[in-house]
């Protein structure tokens, strides 16, 4: 269920916006989205796992305040944000 260290690393190269960079908001929800995606194939095999899915709700939450930070910022970022990781808003 958790993230493993060779997508993360990929999942950075990905998103970084410098050299230097492994800790930004767009990476953070990057890394945040594949690990909802995991939470989700869970819970689809096993329904009665409640504190994974509390787990869940937990990581959308923190997705969706870091969106609405980058969208305060920067709309630009966020439309390519969404765009880019396929999210529905």
């Amino acid at each position: 269920m958790s993230i493993t260290a060779e997508k993360k690393t990929e999942l950075i190269g990905e998103f970084k916006k410098s050299d230097n960079d492994t800790g930004s908001p767009e990476i953070q929800i990057a890394v945040l989205s594949h690990r909802i995606a995991n939470l989700t194939e869970h819970l689809k095999s096993n329904q009665k796992d409640h504190s994974s899915r509390r787990g869940l709700l937990t990581l959308v939450a923190r997705r969706r305040s870091l969106l609405n930070y980058i969208k305060k910022n920067s709309e630009d970022a966020y439309r390519n944000i969404v765009e880019q990781l396929g999210l529905r808003k």
